[in-house]
């Protein structure tokens, strides 16, 4: 009688037994992957010391899961996936994957038929979760987000709001490096390449390198719009040369668009970085094969891949994983030394 009238222990009992969290205890009960031999052994005895009876239902939704997730992007540039940036991104998603049993889909979602591909994916639960790139202002990605219930990981911040889970670099902070690093050599008239103005990167390397050149006494020498592209860089650079033609430094919010600034200077006859000093932002491969090698800010490109998906599977599996913010540090080569 006093047998079946007894409590049952709880889920949190049985964790707090094992000294592992809730979540780890769940996903060892629920026969989930991605724990430990050690917490596997002290969560097993825990519910044999305890007496531990699994919630069916619970592990009913547990075995629910599709064994997919999705890293969608939101851009309209044709050569996307041959972009070395988003190309990183992908081996840093599928290198943490790789780990785990779960297959990865990439999705395109720059049309109306993609963001509705994405709509249908998220709204019958035919993936366990999913990664976003790249939105831009009032991306209906975003507002997507906010309706599912699957865990949803940002690759960067978008420009409204902040999501619950995000992974991104430091662009603010890198900003300011190139600034610093530019004023630092003596350079006084220094101009700035910008990304697109509705990608939050774009405003946050902007802002940073500002607020360096506004420390330093200084007001940029001109801004251009190159969207982070080779061809937007050169053109941008093209245009900061009709109407400052003595400028002596640019920063280019990426790395491609400061190749494309250093063949308009070649054009028009000015060294690199004896005229013009030069300064990129990512750390690209191309970056230290450029003629001259280009002084940059590195981002951890394949590591925000990485951590998006460690992010989310951490999500998927009952966790609250914090928010990252990558660190960016500057690498000097030949274009500013």
């Amino acid at each position: 009688m006093e047998t079946s009238s007894r409590r049952q222990p709880t889920l949190d009992e049985v964790a707090a037994r094992a000294g592992v969290s809730r979540a780890a205890a769940s996903r060892v009960i629920n026969n989930v992957p991605h724990v430990s031999a050690a917490k596997r052994a002290a969560v097993e005895e825990a519910v044999r010391e305890l007496g531990y009876v699994p919630n069916n239902t619970a592990r009913a939704l547990a075995s629910r899961r599709t064994g997919t997730v999705v890293l969608a992007v939101s851009s309209d540039e044709p050569g996307l996936f041959a972009d070395p940036f988003f190309a990183e991104v992908t081996v840093g998603v599928s290198s943490f994957l790789e780990q785990t049993d779960l297959e990865l889909v990439l999705l395109l979602a720059n049309t109306a038929r993609g963001k509705e591909r994405l709509r249908r994916l998220l709204s019958s639960h035919r993936a366990d979760g999913v990664m976003l790139m790249a939105l831009r202002g009032d991306d209906p990605l975003g507002r997507l987000a906010e309706q599912t219930e699957l865990p949803v990981v940002f690759g960067g911040l978008p420009m409204a709001g902040t999501p619950r889970w995000y992974v991104d670099p430091d662009n603010r902070g890198g900003g300011r490096l190139a600034a610093e690093h530019l004023v630092g050599r003596g350079r006084r008239r220094i101009a700035m390449i910008t990304g697109q103005p509705d990608l939050q990167a774009a405003v946050a390397r902007a802002q940073g390198f500002r607020e360096a050149l506004t420390l330093a006494g200084l007001s940029p020498a001109g801004v251009e719009a190159g969207h982070f592209t080779q061809t937007g860089g050169e053109a941008a650079m093209e245009r900061l040369l009709a109407e400052q033609p003595d400028l002596d430094a640019v920063f280019a919010a990426s790395d491609g668009m400061a190749l494309g600034a250093m063949r308009a200077l070649r054009r028009h006859g000015r060294r690199v970085p004896e005229d013009v000093a030069v300064v990129g932002f990512d750390d690209l491969a191309g970056a230290l094969y450029s003629d001259p090698p280009l002084t940059t800010v590195h981002q951890p490109v394949r590591a925000l891949g990485h951590e998006m998906a460690r992010s989310l599977v951490a999500a998927v599996e009952g966790e609250d994983p914090n928010p990252l913010i990558l660190p960016t540090r500057l690498v000097v080569r030949e274009s500013a030394p």
